[in-house]
């Protein structure tokens, strides 16, 4: 959507788009909310590991990419999928004694191991999500 925009390409605007509701109506939990961190594309049973777990980067991905869907289309639904994951990510991923978010956790939403950092998870997408949402929504 940013590139889209930068190049006033109203096609590749809605190409975004209709990636981003295809990726919700395939990632989106419908049983415990958030997205699920793999699914194949074949519906084939998956081979990798994390096939049912959270990870905290596709939630700060959706909490972006469903705010600038809003803002570009003004339509309901992407306001409503943002509360959604917004929601379910602070709820689940946010250590409330150590104000850092957990990187893994189970489908239902549950610590799958404590770490806030690793060779994976490091400063990136939490900041880049809190930096991207106070970027999209001053002028809103």
């Amino acid at each position: 959507m940013d590139v889209a925009v930068e190049r006033g390409d109203k096609q590749l605007v809605k190409t975004a788009l209709q990636i981003l509701d295809w990726s919700w109506a395939w990632g989106w939990d419908k049983k415990y909310g958030g997205i699920i961190s793999f699914k194949d594309c074949r519906n084939l049973p998956p081979q990798c590991y994390e096939q049912d777990m959270k990870f905290w980067w596709p939630q700060c991905e959706t909490i972006i990419a469903t705010a600038y869907a809003y803002k570009l289309t003004g339509n309901e639904k992407y306001m409503k999928w943002h509360k959604l994951v917004s929601e379910w990510a602070w709820k689940h991923l946010k250590d409330r004694k150590y104000p850092e978010w957990y990187g893994y956790l189970h489908r239902d939403g549950t610590v799958a191991q404590p770490a806030k950092g690793n060779i994976f998870k490091g400063p990136f997408h939490i900041p880049r999500m809190l930096v991207k949402m106070h970027e999209l929504t001053k002028d809103m």
